[in-house]
């Protein structure tokens, strides 16, 4: 049985949207079954609708406290039969009630090589940093914010002259390729979370495992440039 997944936004909705694209294939281990936001006017609610995704906006300021906005979120995923919570772009952090009952059910994309540059602005950070190397990672949610044990990343080079945006477009693209792959690994039961670290499956060879956990940057060229590789690597 595919594993009804509900998905919480506050925006746009973009790694949303790759999520939905995947569980479009019927083959595809989770199915989505639900989008919630905190914020009406958020784009992806759209998008999901226009999808045949059935949408809920649950607003923070409808509620007297940070506990009755986290109950309202909950009753809907139990309404929504949910098994899996992906967080794509939700800006609020969630209490710890909430957290410890979906623990090891929840997970979330952060634009970034955790545990490097949690929290915001990581592109910005990232590049004042200097690091060669960027990206993001899919990791379970626990109480500490962008702590939770990793399921999967995908690393992409920084390049000469890059600024914030150009960064945060080529991660994003990283994003909509790992986000559905990090989720079939968790629908299928091949990641789980365990004493407080995340336990792989046993696959079938080493090219399938590594492929299954990392994403490393396509061939930035058909052919070696040794002078274009000095400049990104360290």
């Amino acid at each position: 049985m595919r594993k009804r997944t509900v998905v919480l936004i506050s925006g746009r909705g973009s790694n949303m949207t790759a999520l939905i694209a995947a569980a479009s294939n019927p083959d595809y281990p989770a199915e989505i079954v639900g989008v919630i936001s905190d914020r009406a006017n958020a784009a992806g609610l759209g998008v999901a609708a226009a999808r045949g995704i059935v949408t809920k906006v649950i607003s923070r300021a409808d509620y007297t406290s940070k506990e009755a906005h986290d109950g309202a979120i909950d009753a809907a995923l139990v309404s929504f039969g949910a098994e899996i919570v992906a967080l794509a772009g939700y800006m609020r952090i969630l209490g710890a009630r909430f957290v410890e009952k979906w623990l090891g059910r929840m997970i979330n994309i952060h634009p970034a090589l955790l545990p490097a540059f949690k929290g915001l602005d990581t592109h910005a950070r990232a590049l004042r940093a200097g690091t060669r190397i960027h990206g993001c990672t899919v990791h379970f949610v626990t109480l500490d914010m962008d702590d939770g044990p990793i399921i999967a990343q995908a690393a992409v080079p920084v390049m000469v002259g890059d600024n914030e945006d150009t960064l945060a477009a080529r991660v994003l693209k990283a994003e909509h390729r790992l986000y559905p792959l990090a989720l079939g690994l968790v629908a299928e039961g091949k990641a789980r979370m365990e004493d407080g670290r995340t336990v792989l499956a046993h696959f079938a060879d080493d090219a399938d495992n590594s492929t299954s956990v990392v994403m490393a940057p396509d061939p930035l060229r058909e052919e070696s440039d040794l002078e274009h590789l000095a400049r990104i690597t360290p």
